[in-house]
């Protein structure tokens, strides 16, 4: 499968009759507790508590809500990537700014990006706490996301047949599908298995759901519930998951990691939908082995994007490349004179109530409302009303210089 080919390619075909399958056919749903790899996956798990704990904590309450806006961006660039979108970060921004392409194909795409950011923020706000490994949380992912699409997007075609399936928002297929090799459960038989699904994830400790997040991640996939959709909402889902379970505040995404190994995040899914593949291999129908390598994976690129996140806002670091940005502004006559104080004051302070402008700045009024003007108009400064509070924000194109490798280079 190549990198820009979309996750997941669905052959659509007529409605079937019920297969009866049993349920156990997903098993293992849990990499058991006595497995001889729980001691790796429950370190790893504490590691990754742990350091998204710390991550959170380093930073002031505004940088954390600014950054969250612009890993927002980044988790639906790669996302996106994954399903073989390439929309541009900054294509990405226009969009939210109701700028879209003249061109039709990249109108629809932005269009698709500004809907996922949508669904992240309300994901992010808390609207699917509690949810998120709910049947019914699952579907208002799919069907938040779908509704705000295009038209053109609403539909898929068979493969085989060419005829026009249409995407129906939050709905579950009524249709026999084909993913690769792997053949999902029967439509009728949905129901059944999403009702398991929940009934083991939703019920778990904090713990043990970051532990098996990777689990419920694959078997949702396995399961393939909706027409199309089913990659975005499973990211989504688990993207879901760690904003509860690690209290992330949405400031690293495990989105970019999966899309910078997707080779790697693909071959290991397929490789869950395989068999048992001896006695060793656990007890259930499905291969644990490959469940736990998968499991490990995706806990390691947890642990990698905090890392990569924390040493793009390290202090020192931002301070730097913040400052030097400012600097060349100011010499270029885009930024008025002291205008790097406000943005090293944001740094560090997070917020900065207007009133305190022309005392940081020593200036009179009309000069500091001239310097908060210039940095809005550079999008560095945002705020929710004219009289709020002053926060740094980051915008997308900005990125290659204030946070260096978070997009690839174009």
């Amino acid at each position: 499968m190549k990198d820009n080919e979309p996750d997941m390619k669905t052959d659509s075909k007529a409605v079937v009759h019920h297969r009866n399958e049993p349920i156990s056919l997903m098993e293992p749903l849990l990499v058991p507790s006595d497995s001889r790899f729980s001691g790796v996956i429950n370190d790893l798990t504490v590691e990754l508590a742990a350091k998204a704990a710390g991550f959170h904590r380093s930073m002031p309450p505004g940088i954390i809500r600014s950054l969250a806006e612009l890993v927002r961006a980044m988790n639906c660039y790669y996302s996106n990537l994954i399903e073989g979108h390439d929309t541009h970060p900054v294509d990405i921004e226009r969009a939210l700014q109701n700028d879209y392409s003249s061109d039709t194909e990249k109108r629809n795409l932005q269009l698709e990006a500004k809907a996922h950011i949508k669904v992240q923020a309300w994901i992010d706000q808390g609207g699917l706490t509690g949810k998120a490994l709910t049947v019914d949380g699952i579907k208002e992912i799919h069907r938040r996301f779908t509704e705000l699409l295009p038209d053109t997007l609403l539909w898929v075609e068979d493969p085989d047949s060419g005829e026009r399936v249409d995407i129906i928002p939050g709905a579950l297929r009524e249709r026999d599908v084909k993913v690769g090799r792997h053949i999902p459960v029967s439509p009728a038989a949905l129901p059944r298995f999403l009702e398991r699904f929940e009934q083991v994830y939703s019920g778990l400790s904090k713990s043990r759901t970051i532990a098996m997040a990777a689990a419920a991640h694959h078997r949702l996939l396995w399961i393939h519930p909706f027409v199309d959709g089913n990659g975005r909402v499973t990211r989504l889902m688990s993207h879901a998951i760690f904003i509860e379970t690690l209290n992330t505040g949405g400031v690293w995404s495990i989105a970019r990691g999966l899309a910078r190994n997707v080779k790697k995040y693909k071959s290991l899914l397929a490789n869950c939908d395989l068999p048992r593949r001896n006695a060793l291999d656990g007890r259930g129908n499905l291969s644990e082995e490959a469940l736990v390598e998968f499991t490990i994976f995706f806990l390691k690129i947890c642990l990698d994007q905090i890392d990569f996140m924390e040493s793009l806002v390290q202090p020192d670091r931002l301070r730097h490349r913040l400052l030097s940005w400012a600097a060349e502004e100011v010499a270029m006559g885009t930024l008025p004179p002291k205008a790097e104080r406000i943005l090293e004051a944001l740094l560090y302070r997070g917020q900065l109530p207007r009133a305190e402008v022309q005392t940081l700045l020593g200036v009179g009024e009309r000069q500091a409302r001239r310097v908060v003007s210039a940095l809005s108009n550079q999008d560095i400064l945002t705020s929710t009303s004219q009289r709020a509070p002053l926060s740094l924000a980051f915008p997308s194109r900005l990125a290659p210089r204030l946070m260096p490798g978070l997009f690839p280079d174009k």
